[in-house]
Parts: structure tokens; sequence; C-alpha cells
């Protein structure tokens, strides 16, 4: 029906099959978001919250409280929230639990910007956003009423120097390290029924070289030159 469609999560092989033709543009990532008045939050920020946490609390519904994430005497359980819309987002943050976005558990609030929201507004609460959401565009710290909280990957207690999310720039390069997971790390696809065509081919080339640079500008990552090279090479074809 369009030249253009967008994607933002990985395609399906479903979709491959029915001839999608998928061009990844930009990078983004979900990060997991808190209340800046989190009960916990100085110990949470220094040991990080661990993948199995996140199941237990999203897939399992295990009734935690925050004293149990970060091994202290604080009472009062975590309330959870997800997304109530079909999105990349959630899709994304269950594929990192194992499982797909009907099977997460919570309060189901729409969109980005609602979900922030909530969280904000309460001490109890955890959820998921992505980076435009979780940081502030202009400031490069968390959005005002909020904490990204670091994931303890190698699961040894402490956040590590490498592990740390305290600013946009944090996020930023440990996407492109590799260091944050993928998923909840993922990239942005631009797609059409078929090879692309015409001025639509010449804008997603223009993308794909001149336009990278305007990528973190705007909140989200640039490609690998990598795969910028191999998406140019199937343009071409």
């Amino acid at each position: 029906m369009v030249d253009i469609g967008m994607v933002s999560r990985e395609i399906r092989p479903e979709e491959n099959q029915q001839g999608i033709f998928a061009v990844p543009v930009v990078k983004d990532a979900v990060f997991a978001t808190v209340s800046a008045r989190n009960p916990v939050l100085e110990t949470l920020l220094k040991k990080g919250m661990r993948k199995s946490t996140l199941i237990d609390l999203w897939i399992s519904e295990k009734p935690l409280a925050w004293g149990e994430v970060v091994g202290s005497s604080a009472s009062g359980r975590i309330q959870v929230y997800t997304r109530s819309d079909s999105c990349g987002a959630a899709e994304t943050w269950a594929k990192y639990l194992g499982r797909h976005q009907e099977d997460l558990k919570g309060v189901a609030v729409y969109g980005d910007p609602g979900v922030a929201e909530a969280v904000r507004r309460d001490p109890a609460g955890i959820g998921f956003n992505n980076l435009n959401y979780a940081y502030d565009m202009h400031t490069g710290n968390p959005v005002a009423g909020l904490q990204v909280v670091p994931f303890d990957i190698n699961n040894n207690g402490r956040v590590d120097a490498d592990e740390k999310l305290a600013s946009k720039r944090d996020a930023i390069r440990a996407v492109l390290a590799g260091r944050y997971p993928s998923p909840p790390a993922r990239d942005l696809y631009l797609v059409a029924k078929g090879p692309f065509k015409g001025v639509a081919r010449t804008f997603v080339r223009w993308i794909l070289s001149e336009g990278q640079r305007y990528a973190e500008e705007v909140g989200y990552l640039k490609v690998g030159q990598d795969q910028a090279t191999a998406a140019m090479k199937r343009l071409a074809e």
C-alpha cells in the first residue's frame, strides 16, 4: 500500500516468506526505568538488576519487594508496568526475557510516554522505555523523575564501569560496543514489498549514507558500517 514502511523489531520468518524487503537504518534500545523516588534507588544503581529478576517480575509475576532485589529490609511490593499497545519495544523486551509481548505481566499502559509517566509517579514502579523516553534528548540525563536501571550482566553483585547507564552517552557507548544485551538493543528497519524503487530507493540510500550523521541528534544510534555497506549493496541489486 505504501512505498516505505517501518518496523521496530526483528523481521519475522513469515514476513520474509511474503516477500518483505527490510533494511536496517538505525539502532534503538529498551531500558528498565524506575521512579527517581524509588525507596532503594542508591543501592539499586550500585548493584543493578539481574535478568533472572526481570523474568521473575514480568514473566513469572513473582511478588517481590524492592528490599529483596537489593538485599535490604525495605518493604513494599514492586509494581510492574508494561505496554498495552502492540509495539517493537515490548516485543524486544519480551524476547530478552525469552517470551513474547503477550506473555508480559503487569499494569498495561499505552505508549512509551504513558509508561514513563506511570513509573515516574509511582515510587514502587518499574517499567521499560526506549532510549528517547528513558533519557532527555537535550541534557542526556535520565528523563526528570526517572532513573535508568543498569543490568548486572556478569552477575557479580555490582554495576561495573562498563555496565553503567547514568547518561545517554553511557547507554549509546554500551549499545554500540555490544556491552548492552541484544535484545533489548535492536535494529530498526525500513521495509517494502519487494526491493525499494525510484525515489524511495534514493531516500533509503541517503539515510544509510549522509543521513546517518543525524541519528544521534534525533535520539537513535547509527547502524554499523558493515551493516550499512551490506544494505547499500542489496539496494543496488
